[in-house]
């Protein structure tokens, strides 16, 4: 883990835990994220974070509607993956960023609590997980 993953992790513990954000947590997620973080606020901000989470083990993925016209949605794992292109692109290839802005804002709205939580069962999950 880098020293900048370190910092977001105890920036969005901390967060989480207050359910609430500072001033100087934003100025810390701003300088670490960039533009990213920018876009998913935008993205926060306008509960285009789902969280689906299968039943009955609790276990769940990201849905997020990404900022292009065409309102297309990607399936993420806030710390790990997301199916967009800008992942694969920006991280994967080039290790240019620590995270895409849909792995963001997916992280910002569940230290939030402001996801829009949908059921579904874990057969329904893990056909979804069979698409990525």
């Amino acid at each position: 883990m880098t020293a900048a993953n370190s910092v977001a992790d105890s920036v969005f513990k901390a967060i989480e835990s207050t359910s609430s954000v500072t001033e100087e947590q934003l100025s810390t997620l701003h300088f670490l994220y960039g533009k990213n973080f920018e876009r998913a606020t935008r993205i926060v901000d306008q509960r285009r974070v789902k969280r689906i989470s299968g039943q009955p083990s609790g276990r769940s993925i990201f849905q997020v509607v990404g900022e292009s016209r065409r309102k297309e949605e990607y399936f993420c794992f806030p710390e790990h993956y997301c199916a967009c292109y800008s992942f694969f692109y920006d991280i994967v290839n080039r290790g240019e960023q620590l995270c895409c802005k849909h792995q963001l804002a997916a992280r910002l709205a569940a230290v939030l609590g402001i996801c829009v939580d949908v059921q579904v069962s874990d057969d329904q999950l893990a056909l979804l997980l069979v698409k990525l």
